[in-house]
């Protein structure tokens, strides 16, 4: 009996590994673009039409709790990969409070007992971002929704004031707190889409809006280590994230006024979220700023994930991924073609480490 339990205590300690990695004092950060996490009920504030029993995707009970079930899952194999429950998991896409609030509820990752951090936001499609986090290593102390405005840009613009007037997008979500003691910032942002036409310009003023309220955090807390992270929708070497919001692919090129971004190098070396038309892109970002990156020793910092010593993770697995035809090796998503096929989401999620 004493032999299978010190076996038992081996094989625990051994799980709590993040990739290969001593997790005592690890908290693993991500971020998932749940893609179209609507519920069944009609909300005459949202474009929710589309996700009506009677709408267009005939979105029923049983398909909403099989949609829930398969975010969760996701969440939970997460979980299981790097033995423990994200700390802080940033998600965009979502409907609605109560979606997340029946996620989080979701028996596979009820135990990690996460909370929600949400705000309506004024976005024409009708969907937000959200942060969910674990009360115990996160405390919560101050949270903001940061509106996307065109007023004291530098970016030009090919709207002119009067489509500026009637632009909507998703608001930019703020959370500062602490971990372990130490003080965070959380930005989650869902960018400007390309559809439509929409320009890079927008989201060069989203990667703007980012850089420059994490300055001002900066200034006014000094020393606070700061993670921005979303739906870009731009790769990570494209003018928003390497212009904007100043993203350096290689970590001694990071000064105190830079952001690191770990999925720069990943993106040259083949890796990808999403794929369309047979090409990868990253748009699902963390970027970290310098005094995360070059936290002193015995604090909280960014660390290696693996062995190929990426600072960033993309999460796949074969069931999150289309298994045949014509778009075989894609994210499995939840509708193709406009019919409803139970998959998961367009999107891998990604996350990265910090820890001492």
């Amino acid at each position: 009996m004493k032999r299978i339990a010190t076996v038992l205590l081996v094989f625990l300690l051994s799980f709590a590994a993040v990739h290969g990695q001593k997790a005592k004092q690890n908290y693993v950060i991500g971020f998932y673009n749940l893609e179209n996490l609507f519920d069944i009920y009609d909300d005459p504030a949202k474009n929710d039409e589309q996700f009506l029993p009677e709408g267009s995707n005939k979105w029923t009970k049983e398909k909403y709790e099989h949609k829930l079930h398969n975010m969760a899952r996701v969440i939970a194999e997460m979980a299981a990969s790097n033995g423990r429950f994200h700390t802080i998991l940033g998600v965009s896409e979502i409907e609605n409070r109560f979606v997340l609030e029946d996620l989080v509820s979701d028996p596979q990752i009820a135990s990690a007992n996460y909370q929600i951090i949400h705000y309506d936001g004024p976005d024409r499609r009708g969907v937000d971002v959200a942060l969910l986090y674990r009360p115990e290593q996160f405390k919560v102390l101050q949270t903001k929704s940061i509106p996307f405005t065109f007023e004291g840009s530098e970016v030009e613009f090919t709207l002119d004031k009067e489509q500026q007037d009637y632009f909507r997008t998703r608001d930019i979500l703020m959370v500062r707190g602490t971990i372990a003691g130490e003080m965070f910032a959380f930005f989650v942002a869902h960018l400007p889409s390309r559809v439509g036409g929409k320009g890079s310009d927008l989201r060069s003023r989203g990667g703007e809006i980012l850089y420059r309220e994490s300055m001002a955090l900066m200034e006014k807390y000094p020393g606070i280590k700061i993670v921005t992270m979303g739906d870009m929708n731009d790769n990570p070497t494209d003018d928003s994230m390497a212009i904007w919001h100043r993203g350096k692919e290689k970590p001694e090129d990071v000064t105190p006024t830079d952001f690191f971004c770990p999925y720069i190098t990943m993106l040259k070396d083949g890796f990808g979220t999403l794929a369309y038309q047979g090409v990868w892109s990253i748009y699902d970002l963390e970027l970290v700023n310098y005094n995360l990156l070059n936290a002193p020793e015995g604090t909280l910092k960014l660390q290696p994930i693996g062995k190929n010593g990426y600072y960033g993770y993309i999460f796949k697995r074969p069931f999150m991924t289309t298994q045949k035809g014509q778009y075989k090796g894609y994210p499995y998503r939840t509708f193709s073609g406009g019919s409803f096929i139970g998959g998961y989401s367009d999107h891998y999620p990604t996350f990265i480490v910090v820890g001492k």
